[in-house]
């Protein structure tokens, strides 16, 4: 067996009301707590309302940052930074999907280390954080599990991986948050959450503790299929693909995400795909590169698809097909995608511009 680490330092607790009855918890990460938050969705679906509770029930002090949008903007993490620094925050609470926590993390570094820049973010020096709490209400980056932040870098043109190493110490996971979830947000997320088990189960990184989880979330996925193609969410539907998600992110917080997710970003930024539907998009694609891996057909076995075919067709009865993208657009995408040696590295073996462009064709152009 091939040498391997696994390294996994958060405690997860999942249950109803699990912010107000493990509330104790927060009396040991610090006195004054930090919300980074977005504009309204954890006001309408009750996390911050519980969070500050359980803050006020052991006169924890806490301020809060609202304004974290989608797809967070380095302007925003230095925003927010700046008012935790004003305030002497010593832990951070991220409420929401992707968007808050990761920039949690990235706040967490900036408020620590005070001569900190938001291009220290990217360097190869490795900074502390503040300690962060993650109470996750999409279920689809597992973010709440991984040392990963993705930020939008306007300057660039692109959305980058900050290059620190932030695992939240605590994830909260309550999965009725996620009941007043739009049903497109409940299915680009659920397929973010996908295509990180996929990506990472392929990934060249993978591990037999990795490989394990991956089947376990395909397994866990695969008895959401009906819910997700009828848009029926019950509150046991929404506590699978809320854990689906996190185990997804132990998985890749292990194995990493591959040419999927980088191929995905400039959909994201340049097209104003979504992110999880822009992952999905090239799914089926990838799947068919991967072909020659035995892991692929485990992948379709657990999932329950006799092909890649019946994969892809019910991937397009989920996110429908694009065709906002144009042929001059993924050759650029294909030409920044090879230089993307980060996603390359991750991918069992050597693939080639003209592979990243027959992907994108296959994925965006034949549904024209």
């Amino acid at each position: 067996m091939s040498e391997f680490q696994y390294y996994m330092p958060t405690k997860v607790l999942l249950g109803e009301n699990v912010v107000i009855n493990r509330s104790e918890l927060f009396t040991k990460l610090g006195t004054k707590a930090f919300i980074i938050t977005g504009k309204s969705s954890s006001k309408k679906n009750g996390s911050l309302e519980d969070v500050t509770k359980a803050l006020n029930k052991h006169n924890i002090s806490y301020c809060i940052f609202d304004e974290v949008e989608e797809n967070p903007s380095l302007e925003t993490v230095e925003k927010a930074s700046t008012i935790g620094r004003k305030e002497g925050v010593d832990f951070i609470i991220g409420i929401g999907g992707g968007s808050p926590i990761d920039s949690s993390k990235a706040i967490g570094v900036l408020v620590k280390n005070k001569d900190c820049s938001v291009e220290d973010l990217f360097s190869k020096t490795k900074f502390l954080s503040l300690p962060i709490v993650a109470v996750p209400t999409t279920a689809g980056t597992g973010t709440e599990v991984t040392p990963y932040a993705i930020f939008t870098d306007h300057k660039l043109k692109t959305k980058r991986n900050f290059g620190q190493q932030v695992f939240p110490e605590i994830a909260l996971l309550d999965a009725k948050y996620l009941n007043s979830t739009p049903d497109n947000v409940t299915i680009n997320t659920a397929v973010d959450a996908l295509s990180h088990l996929i990506e990472g189960y392929l990934s060249a990184n993978a591990n037999i503790l990795s490989d394990t989880f991956a089947e376990k979330g395909f397994v866990l996925f695969s008895e959401c299929f009906e819910a997700l193609k009828n848009r029926s969410f019950n509150p046991e539907i929404r506590e699978k693909l809320l854990l689906a998600s996190t185990i997804a992110g132990v998985v890749i917080a292990q194995a990493g995400t591959s040419l999927p997710h980088g191929m995905g970003y400039p959909l994201t930024y340049f097209n104003g795909i979504p992110h999880g539907r822009a992952n999905g998009l090239i799914l089926k694609a990838y799947l068919e590169l991967c072909s020659i891996m035995d892991k692929q057909q485990k992948i379709l076995s657990i999932l329950k698809f006799n092909n890649i075919d019946e994969f892809g067709k019910y991937i397009e009865e989920l996110i429908g097909k694009e065709t906002s993208v144009t042929e001059e657009q993924i050759i650029e995408y294909s030409k920044a995608m090879i230089s993307n040696k980060d996603k390359l590295k991750n991918h069992p073996f050597d693939v080639t511009e003209e592979d990243i462009l027959n992907m994108y064709k296959k994925s965006l152009l034949n549904n024209k």
